[in-house]
């Protein structure tokens, strides 16, 4: 596609020689308002170099520079210096090159040859997935579908979090109450199952507090190798993991590398036991060994108790230098994690950092916010938490209801497959629009809702694009349309937003920001639906305009299911 903005800058590169070319093209701005053109130039930041008033580099550039092929004129606001684009040539560099790209639309080779890893998820094993995993969940997801757009090998990882009291918590009260019981028997889903057993400790250890010190005899035991506490350990574990693996199945999240606490968890020692030679850390007055973080405002962190027992900063020094040793020439490595967690990642990045690791400048960590829901906070001890099964079978009852009323002929089969991808879409679309470092109430009646800022609502504006391609003839389908023939100001803006998509997903991996591509994606389909509505497309005023807007649809129907398809997100022809 015609790169519009690279060109401009150009120009004004040409035209104001005191400028480089990277500057311009920083300095060019897309207006809020189509009126005020498809780019502006505010030139008050110009003052500086040029030493005039904003207003006067305004009216001199305007007289001087040269427009480059595609731009119509440019037009003088204030300290603004406005650019227009010829209508016919957006259209053709933005619908021509969708329709040739189709599902690779957008994308780039820039990350061509390069590695980077994802983890996200990272669960304990002694309980279900919950809304919060599915934030992160779907944001890790998300980062690795738009670092693939641009070219990127992705490899997803999942830390599972194995070991600790918390675990032992649900296996002392299964050995205790569980009487022989399996998920079969018991008629649960596996993860389900055992979690139901980390609630029931809480709850009798409410009654019976010594409980919690028989939980903590049982993690000295797994230390110690116990065959009878690793024999349980390693049933209830493959149980919470078996259920969790139907979870990512239904939600379309596959991973290429497992890491698990329960064999790393020791590890790490060397490196601290390294740093502390070098004088990088040292030890305290209880001959614990601490990074002094206090000149970065970090505090002091402890890395290795007294005793020598390891705490979660051992293992996670292990493994962020463990994922750059598998995996030889990474360019980066992303951990997501909730915000709760920012401090230890500050001070996880810092120690890399102060043990002059090489790799240290391409760790990364990026967190979310709490997801609230309308009953107020959740505890997973209390059994209080939203269940991310529980959440999914709850709007894909809602889907169903609005479905059936839509369409009350519709056969089983076909709403059972309609119902659980409108569920998905609604689900991820409302904790991906969000940016991901804001808190948020969820609301599954909101998210679920076929108008307004809903991921049914962009499943809709693609069906309702497939819909007229369906009923066009053959004639108007095949055959180079004429683009020039869309004069209407609608046409131009549809045109102007899908040239912007490939920017879109460029800004969206550079910011770690799905939320943009979301944002984006609605405003397309909200230019589009008022489009569908106040234009014909099958019976324009000629054959040629509706094979030209039959076009547009196409173009702009794949741009949606782009948008969808990065976010995780399965379309339907159908809704």
């Amino acid at each position: 596609m015609k790169d519009f903005k690279k060109g401009l800058a150009q120009a004004l590169e040409k035209a104001v020689p005191e400028l480089r070319l990277e500057e311009a093209e920083r300095l060019l701005e897309c207006p809020p308002d189509k009126s005020m053109g498809d780019f502006a130039l505010p030139c008050f930041k110009l003052a500086g170099i040029l030493k005039k008033p904003p207003a006067v580099i305004a009216q001199e550039l305007q007289a001087r520079i040269k427009l480059p092929s595609g731009f119509e004129s440019a037009k003088v606001s204030g300290p603004y210096l406005n650019f227009f684009l010829e209508q016919a040539s957006l259209a053709q560099s933005s619908f021509s090159e969708a329709l040739k790209l189709k599902a690779k639309f957008g994308f780039s080779s820039t990350g061509k040859g390069k590695k980077v890893m994802v983890e996200f998820v990272s669960p304990n094993s002694n309980k279900p997935l919950h809304i919060g995993h599915l934030r992160n969940m779907f944001l890790g997801e998300s980062f690795s579908r738009l670092f693939e757009t641009q070219g990127f090998k992705v490899i997803r990882a999942n830390l599972i979090n194995d070991r600790g009291v918390h675990i032992c918590k649900s296996m002392l009260a299964f050995e205790k109450w569980g009487k022989g019981s399996t998920p079969k028997k018991a008629g649960r889903k596996s993860d389900h199952f055992v979690g139901d057993y980390y609630v029931m400790f809480s709850k009798k250890a409410a009654e019976n507090p010594e409980l919690e010190q028989e939980a903590l005899q049982m993690l000295n035991a797994w230390e110690k190798g116990n065959k009878e506490v690793l024999k349980l350990w390693e049933t209830m574990s493959d149980w919470a993991l078996e259920g969790m693996q139907q979870t990512y199945k239904k939600c379309g999240i596959s991973f290429d590398k497992y890491y698990k606490e329960s064999a790393i968890y020791t590890k790490g020692r060397d490196i601290i036991l390294e740093g502390l030679k070098k004088g990088v850390f040292s030890k305290d007055e209880t001959g614990a060994i601490v990074a002094d973080l206090e000149p970065y405002k970090l505090g002091k962190k402890v890395l290795l108790r007294a005793d020598g027992t390891s705490i979660y900063m051992t293992q996670d020094l292990y493994l962020a230098k463990k994922k750059f040793e598998d995996f030889k020439g990474l360019s980066e490595s992303l951990v997501v994690t909730a915000n709760e967690q920012d401090l230890h990642f500050r001070q996880l990045l810092k120690i890399l950092e102060l043990l002059g690791l090489d790799f240290a400048s391409r760790f990364r960590h990026i967190s979310y916010g709490y997801i609230g829901l309308p009953s107020g906070r959740m505890k997973s001890r209390e059994g209080t938490v939203v269940d991310a099964d529980d959440l999914i079978a709850e709007l894909e009852s809602l889907s169903q209801a609005e479905l059936v009323k839509r369409y009350p002929e519709i056969l089983q089969k076909e709403l059972a497959k309609r119902k659980e991808a409108i569920a998905l879409a609604a689900l991820k679309f409302h904790l991906l629009k969000v940016e991901a470092q804001k808190d948020f109430v969820f609301n599954p009646a909101e998210s679920i809702s076929f108008e307004g800022e809903t991921g049914p609502y962009v499943l809709y504006s693609i069906a309702r694009a497939k819909s007229i391609l369906r009923k066009a003839q053959k004639s108007l389908l095949s055959g180079k349309p004429d683009f020039a023939l869309l004069k209407l100001e609608s046409e131009k803006e549809l045109a102007s937003i899908v040239s912007k998509f490939p920017e879109t997903l460029q800004q969206s991996l550079k910011n770690y920001s799905p939320h943009v591509l979301c944002h984006y994606s609605l405003k397309l389909a909200a230019a589009f639906n008022s489009y569908y509505h106040e234009t014909p497309v099958l019976n324009a005023e000629s054959p040629q305009a509706s094979k030209a807007r039959i076009a547009l649809v196409k173009s702009v129907g794949q741009v949606l299911e782009n948008c969808l398809e990065t976010l995780g997100i399965e379309c339907l022809d159908e809704m």
